[in-house]
């Protein structure tokens, strides 16, 4: 019997944009995975917390962004651990929890030029399939093994969302409208 293929799209969904569903969708398409999870980390170990949002906030901003699609779930493993959100660590959990699944563990072209300074990048690499997607101005090319999925170029990210959204300007066309009404809703990001 076929394992069941799994994407995990990790992040700091900080908010959920439809870039991340895009990328998700492509590479679903692209893999015929039967399932992408979006991860919400803790504390990611290359970024600093800026948002006043919580984790509660956060997953069901996620929850509302991905809602409409079938095949798009939530992993929380992240969140019901205390400390920075090493994907080696995770990764060991899932495969203890889930042994008979593949993982495929997404990421951009950023983090691709950022894997040698990963915890423990040389096991990770056998614990998991890693799937590469492009991010305008960043190289795919490593020495990792990496399944590159060539996705429509996305400038969308969490960062200019909140800098538009602090300074009242619209995220129309970038975020879900549902996503919109629970910051409006609950007065996130200066709202």
């Amino acid at each position: 019997m076929k394992k069941k293929q799994v994407g995990i799209l990790g992040g700091t969904f900080d908010p959920p944009h439809l870039g991340h569903v895009i990328l998700a969708n492509e590479v679903l398409q692209a893999l015929k995975l039967d399932e992408i999870r979006f991860m919400p980390n803790q504390e990611p170990p290359h970024k600093m917390k800026v948002a006043d949002v919580t984790n509660n906030d956060r997953l069901n901003m996620l929850k509302l962004a991905i809602a409409d699609h079938p095949k798009f779930v939530i992993e929380t493993i992240e969140l019901e651990r205390t400390g920075p959100s090493y994907t080696y660590d995770t990764m060991v959990l899932l495969k203890e929890r889930e042994p008979d699944i593949d993982f495929y563990f997404i990421i951009g072209a950023d983090m691709i030029e950022y894997l040698p300074k990963w915890k423990n990048i040389e096991q990770l690499v056998q614990l998991v399939n890693f799937v590469g997607v492009n991010r305008p101005k960043y190289s795919h090319i490593t020495h990792y093994p990496i399944t590159f999925v060539e996705i429509p170029d996305i400038q969308i990210s969490s960062s200019i969302i909140r800098e538009r959204l602090y300074h009242n300007m619209s995220v129309q066309y970038l975020i879900a409208d549902q996503v919109w009404d629970y910051i409006k809703e609950h007065h996130l990001y200066g709202t």
